[in-house]
């Protein structure tokens, strides 16, 4: 009986060079994979569903626009006594402190006395850098930070780089969204999380080689490079 004739080619050094790269590149995929994959359980473990009011008052509260009802809530703690002031930061252009009265019911007394507008703020790390400004500018020691919560933990690692010597206190927005239904049922929040996770990543990422004395990314002044002012209606009281 004649043996079977192997047609297989003989692997050469290279076919099993490329194959050892390739396994090699699957399981660093399959290893990022899973790093990233715990890396956005973390995060959202950091994510409050209620919100809970502050346990204690601070020399000044900073909302961080951007999120829905993230100012009435800031004005709900300045009334409430949580704060001397508060600093609205990155305050499009085009509103002032009418629209935010109207936005907020009975709040133009306090606006009128108490709140500051920060129009120079674009992204989070300007807003870190104004709200630096602000605070040393009165010398405050402590600020209750009023941002939405998944937008939290990227803020207080901006502003806790900006400003290590003072104490931030959370206070994150919860949208009526994210407490009627589970995040993981909405496409839209899945990608807002997402995103916000990368983001979230890449600043603390590029905090962490800022203090190792390697800044690939050196802060600049915001536009206008002005402090952040008090409202028109205020400036005659």
């Amino acid at each position: 009986m004649a043996s079977e004739v192997d047609d297989t080619p003989p692997r050469t050094p290279l076919h099993v060079a490329v194959g050892r790269v390739c396994a090699g590149l699957v399981a660093i995929t399959a290893v990022g994979f899973f790093a990233a994959a715990v890396g956005f359980i973390g995060f959202l473990s950091q994510l409050r569903g209620a919100e809970i009011k502050p346990e204690r008052p601070a020399d000044g509260i900073v909302v961080l626009t951007g999120g829905s009802s993230r100012v009435s809530d800031a004005m709900d703690l300045l009334a409430a006594g949580y704060g001397k002031r508060l600093l609205i930061s990155g305050v499009h252009p085009t509103n002032d402190a009418s629209d935010i009265s109207r936005s907020v019911p009975d709040s133009k007394p306090l606006i009128n006395c108490c709140v500051d507008l920060d129009y120079s703020a674009i992204n989070t790390r300007s807003n870190a850098a104004q709200t630096r400004r602000w605070a040393r500018e009165r010398g405050f020691k402590s600020l209750i930070v009023v941002t939405s919560n998944y937008h939290m933990p990227r803020a207080i690692v901006e502003l806790s780089h900006a400003m290590p010597d003072i104490d931030l206190i959370p206070f994150a927005v919860v949208g009526e969204k994210w407490r009627d239904e589970p995040w993981w049922t909405s496409g839209a929040t899945v990608r807002l999380l997402l995103s916000e996770y990368v983001k979230f990543v890449a600043a603390e990422l590029r905090v962490r080689l800022a203090r190792l004395g390697l800044d690939l990314a050196p802060e600049s002044e915001p536009p206008g490079g002005q402090l952040p002012r008090r409202p028109a209606t205020a400036l005659a009281n």
